[in-house]
């Protein structure tokens, strides 16, 4: 992985200097990060599978996407450029922000906006990033992580905690089929439904 700077921040979230990404990991320093929770037309969530030549929790099922801040970066431009990178996908305007996780040990002392967004694929998912990816219904996916914790990062698995919480965003509803109300029409309908031509 690339020896990034990153903004370090106090416990408001206000940058207070930079630093390399070595450097803020090995000394917990707080920093910033996004991560964006992509749902399909179904309800289903993506769920990626981290590359296993990851420097953190290579391996691990996560958030659809995700990633830190660059330095003098905002949350919105990296969840943006995030999709992008790791999925492929590029979107006109930022994801729907959902909610904020405090910096805490279980996010690696990450400040973390966390977003989403309605797609449904397919996606070009980056070999270095991610190795694999899977669609699961919110009840699926809890009880995966249910199972098998060690399975997934801690900081999803936080994060999908308060997700559940907050409600999982609504799903579309279908558009209403156009019916015309022209007499024409109605006695078209009258006829096709008794076989008429």
């Amino acid at each position: 992985m690339a020896d990034e700077f990153f903004d370090v921040v106090n416990e408001r979230d206000e940058p207070v200097g930079r630093a390399r990404r070595s450097e803020v990991h090995a000394k917990g320093w707080r920093h910033r990060a996004v991560h964006v929770l992509v749902f399909d037309q179904h309800g289903r969530v993506f769920v990626q599978k981290r590359s296993m030549k990851k420097d953190c929790s290579p391996g691990l099922w996560d958030s659809s996407c995700s990633g830190h801040l660059d330095a003098g970066e905002d949350y919105d431009a990296a969840a943006v450029r995030e999709l992008e990178e790791e999925l492929g996908m590029k979107v006109s305007a930022p994801p729907k922000r959902w909610f904020r996780i405090e910096a805490c040990e279980e996010t690696g002392q990450e400040f973390c906006w966390i977003y989403w967004l309605r797609a449904n694929g397919p996606f070009v998912l980056h070999p270095e990033e991610i190795d694999g990816g899977d669609w699961l219904t919110p009840d699926e996916l809890t009880a995966r992580v249910a199972a098998r914790p060690g399975d997934y990062c801690t900081s999803f698995r936080l994060i999908w905690e308060r997700a559940r919480r907050e409600g999982m965003p609504a799903q579309p509803q279908p558009a209403p089929t156009a019916v015309s109300h022209h007499p024409l029409a109605a006695l078209r309908r009258v006829t096709a439904s008794r076989g008429v031509a």
